[in-house]
């Protein structure tokens, strides 16, 4: 159980941050999101787009907590690093 409440967290942690990068891409800017993503990465931005998709994993993290949902909130934090780390080498 444990196990699969760290996956979930840390699935719902990437969807999040998507979900979050989809958000400022489309209502932010004038692109489309997959033509977004590739302009902002060929302008090196996509590396801030990502950081700024990640602040939706706040109210993810923050509900897990409030949820007693102690092993799904951790997979929400292993997804940040793991994102994190990712953001370094884009």
């Amino acid at each position: 159980m444990n196990k699969r409440d760290l996956l979930l967290g840390f699935l719902i942690g990437l969807a999040t941050t998507l979900l979050g990068s989809y958000i400022f891409i489309t209502f932010f800017t004038d692109f489309k999101f997959i033509a977004g993503i590739q302009i902002l990465k060929s302008q090196g931005s996509l590396g801030k787009i990502i950081t700024l998709g990640s602040i939706m994993t706040l109210i993810a993290f923050g509900l897990f907590l409030k949820l007693n949902k102690e092993m799904m909130a951790r997979g929400v934090l292993l997804a940040v690093i793991v994102l994190a780390i990712l953001t370094l080498f884009i």
